[in-house]
């Protein structure tokens, strides 16, 4: 009989220390219910101690969400533990996950503490952790670089202080699947009381190896995986969420291990994801792609007209997808609209719904037909815009042979209008610069990225850039069928996420860890 793996998911806490992918309350909440959906055995919301912010999402999410264990991450002090669980007392299931690094590396530079220190800490910790709820997960951060008998030493040591998950995280991406595999089993051989814990394993991407990790880590005895939806995380990311699980509930003969997940909602919440994040997923990405289940060789489609599997090893119903492009047009009604958006994960109040209605039959009269990827951004911009310090009121660009492109923009900028005209090397440069002349903002653009949402001379352009100023890092989107007004409402959107986080004290999540 199939082993269930437990799946935890920290797109909320380790996700969301992507350079640039912060969420706001509202959006890390609409991430969550789609979780639940999901059936996420336990959501990471967030890191409490991090900030004010972080402390108010995962409140609010043990507060609203039901079904899932809702987990608060914190560092190996009474502080950081004593803030978790006050975030997370409203959950009907709780869990503390306090972390403290093991590695000889961490220990020297980071730590400056010896291995009995440490040791004494950890125990320290999962005890004071005790007091709040019966669900501690202690992680040992570094583990892969870790002395194999210390870290034996110390998930005895976590386990008989109360500890009923030990995460052995490859924090930096280092392992190979073989060793990472061994390591685990060497655990289960080794530590006399591992039967008293589940076995967790949160992989990193660094070297392309976090699922394969994560899976040689299950056929080892681990019974958790953390992971994130799209991978997204720290550096290279995390496991990938829907990659874990299609694998399991694909291969689950050879597993001998399955999930509670229900894969029918894995492209909803990819989608939804990708339109809060900013961060988008590569064609080719595995499972959640926009190839994954497209056949262009022709004697793949030969093939695939005559039986599925010869080149299809799960449907494309199984993650949620179906076969239909053309969804929508301008004769749809509101009740078509809300349906189709519930199906992509969407679930809007009525105020968010006019406003998102508004903007499609505004789009359905630009262009023949509507898909899913417009939808997707009339829900990104009309939807999950934070309060906006600036507010694009108009803009007019004159450019041609021989002549120095010119861009006169309108801002709304805190409630009243701004105007100025300035040039540029190009018309999007000469939009751009102008808008910026106006925000007076410092930042610096790292990054700019143009593609057309669907095909045709009427597509939506969609424009993301990335912005840096004062170690911030956030990510702004925009689309139009003007490719310029799509650049000038991206940088307005990320200008808007600046000074949001200005005004928050907002910063890249705090420490790095796992």
């Amino acid at each position: 009989m199939s082993r269930i793996i437990r799946i935890f998911d920290t797109t909320l806490r380790d996700g969301e220390q992507s350079p640039g992918c912060s969420m706001n309350i509202e959006e890390k909440l609409m991430v969550a219910r789609q979780l639940a959906r999901m059936k996420v055995d336990i959501i990471e919301a967030g890191f409490p101690i991090a900030s004010i912010g972080d402390f108010e999402a995962v409140k609010r999410i043990a507060e609203e969400i039901k079904g899932p264990v809702i987990a608060g991450l914190c560092r190996a002090l009474d502080k950081d533990i004593d803030r978790a669980a006050e975030a997370i007392a409203p959950a009907e299931r709780k869990r503390i996950h306090t972390f403290l690094a093991t590695s000889d590396i961490h220990l020297q530079y980071k730590l400056k503490k010896s291995r009995e220190e440490v040791l004494e800490q950890a125990v320290a910790a999962v005890k004071h952790a005790r007091k709040y709820t019966d669900d501690v997960e202690f992680s040992a951060e570094d583990a892969t670089r870790s002395d194999m008998d210390f870290l034996c030493r110390v998930v005895e040591a976590v386990i008989n202080a109360g500890a009923t998950t030990v995460n052995i995280p490859d924090t930096v991406g280092y392992a190979i699947p073989q060793e990472y595999g061994e390591r685990i089993r060497g655990l289960v051989e080794r530590v006399p009381n591992i039967d008293k814990a589940v076995i967790s394993v949160h992989c990193h991407n660094d070297l392309g190896l976090a699922v394969s990790n994560s899976l040689a880590a299950i056929l080892n005895g681990a019974g958790q995986v953390e992971c994130t939806i799209n991978g997204i995380g720290e550096r290279a990311g995390n496991a990938a969420m829907e990659e874990l699980v299609m694998a399991l509930r694909t291969r689950q003969a050879f597993f001998e291990a399955t999930t509670n997940i229900v894969t029918e909602e894995i492209m909803a919440a990819s989608r939804l994801v990708k339109s809060v994040t900013g961060m988008t997923v590569q064609a080719n990405k595995a499972i959640v792609g926009a190839n994954a289940f497209a056949h262009e060789s022709g004697i793949h489609q030969d093939g695939f007209l005559k039986e599925k599997s010869t080149y299809e090893i799960m449907t494309p119903e199984s993650v949620g997808l179906t076969r239909s492009t053309l969804v929508l047009g301008k004769h749809s009604g509101r009740h078509a609209f809300r349906e189709r958006l519930k199906e992509m994960g969407y679930v809007l109040g009525e105020d968010e719904l006019n406003k998102a209605f508004e903007r499609f039959k505004w789009l359905a009269d630009q262009k023949k037909d509507i898909f899913d990827e417009d939808l997707e951004a009339i829900v990104a911009e009309e939807v999950f815009r934070m309060t906006e310090t600036y507010e694009l009121k108009s803009l007019l660009v004159s450019s041609g042979t021989g002549r120095t492109p010119e861009a006169e923009v309108v801002l709304i900028v805190e409630g009243k209008p701004a105007t100025m005209k300035a040039n540029g090397d190009g018309p999007v440069d000469a939009a751009l610069h102008t808008i910026g002349e106006i925000a007076g903002t410092k930042s610096t653009m790292l990054a700019y990225e143009v593609k057309a949402i669907t095909g045709g001379t009427d597509a939506q352009g969609e424009v993301t850039v990335k912005l840096s100023e004062d170690g911030r890092v956030v990510m702004g989107q925009g689309s139009d069928p003007d490719i310029i007004i799509a650049s000038a409402k991206a940088y307005i959107n990320a200008l808007n996420k600046l000074a949001f986080l200005k005004d928050k004290g907002g910063k890249a999540a705090e420490p790095m860890c796992e």
